[in-house]
């Protein structure tokens, strides 16, 4: 199946601002069974924009604005064809021992330890004894029943936490947005010895498809490395395993890793953020077109003794 993807981040500054250094993590992934044949992103004001691939390969864009501006947008296209992951019903009961550390590669391995913000605490550990969170029949089922409690004792409800909110917040409410149910389940994982890691890309919602989350917002999973699979997609929002309509963009240990946008500005000023994403099926290339919106900056000159270095990144939801 092919998808057209449209990704429109805007922020706006209560009065002007200057260098501007963003980084952003929006190009779909190239692996699998997912292949990304064209990817476009625009920036206004004007900037010339740099990439490399971090250690995780994942396609990082970064560009710094020196001139004072009131407005930031960054649009970003892609093109992806993307087929459903075949995953059997269930794993052999003894295939726990090719989970120890030893028999799994060092990529698994590093997403075993704690990170920033899927760790352990008293709330998770009541959570992962209500919900039997431990060791038992075979891996595969059990993340399968493990994906569904999760799903069952949380409701969706955005803007309940914040972009930098600690699981302790959604494990105390019973309620959040797709960033804490990933990051919950992935601690839970990880404390069984099984290696999970944070996934930060779109989903499509077709019609006929019951989703709890909607359209117009990014979406974050949880990927498991099992034995003989490698690694398996599992979203605790919708109850589902990651499959056809999951596209992959970035991952990471957990949210800290993969924003989409993540940067810094200088000056005294309040930011607004709006972000617009769109999913569509394609059966083409989209037409080419002039990507960049058109934004009129109020120049203002700020003092320099005024500066002050504002972190701004957006939450998924």
């Amino acid at each position: 199946m092919y998808y057209s993807i449209r990704h429109v981040t805007h922020f706006r500054y209560g009065a002007g601002v200057y260098e501007s250094v963003m980084e952003a993590r929006m190009q779909p992934r190239s692996e699998s069974t997912q292949r990304c044949y064209s990817f476009k992103l625009a920036v206004q004001p004007r900037a010339r924009i740099y990439l490399y691939r971090d250690s995780l390969a994942n396609t990082v864009h970064y560009f710094d604005i020196p001139e004072i501006h009131r407005e930031l947008a960054i649009t970003a296209e892609a093109l992806v064809d993307l087929d459903p992951v075949p995953i059997p019903d269930r794993l052999e009961k003894g295939d726990w021992k090719l989970l120890d550390p030893e028999q799994m590669p060092a990529h698994a391995f590093e997403m075993l330890l704690p990170s920033h913000f899927a760790r352990t605490s008293p709330a998770l550990e009541e959570l992962a004894v209500s919900i039997g969170a431990q060791r038992r029949g075979d891996p595969l089922s059990l993340l399968r029943e493990l994906n569904q409690s999760i799903y069952g004792a949380f409701k969706y409800k955005p803007k309940t936490t914040r972009v930098d909110s600690p699981i302790e917040e959604a494990l105390t409410s019973h309620q959040g947005v797709c960033q804490d149910f990933a990051h919950i389940f992935i601690s839970l994982l990880r404390g069984m010895r099984i290696p999970a890691r944070y996934v930060s890309g779109y989903l499509y919602h077709g019609s006929e498809d019951q989703d709890r989350s909607g359209d117009g917002a990014t979406h974050a999973w949880v990927e498991a490395w099992l034995p003989g699979l490698g690694w398996v997609g599992f979203d605790p929002t919708h109850n589902l395993l990651a499959s056809g309509r999951h596209i992959r963009t970035a991952v990471g240990r957990d949210y800290a890793d993969v924003p989409p946008t993540r940067g810094v500005f200088k000056g005294e000023a309040s930011t607004k953020l709006t972000v617009s994403v769109a999913v569509s099926p394609s059966e083409t290339l989209p037409a080419e077109r002039d990507l960049s919106p058109q934004f009129i900056s109020e120049e203002e000159v700020i003092p320099r003794h005024s500066d002050r270095q504002r972190e701004q990144q957006q939450q998924q939801q």
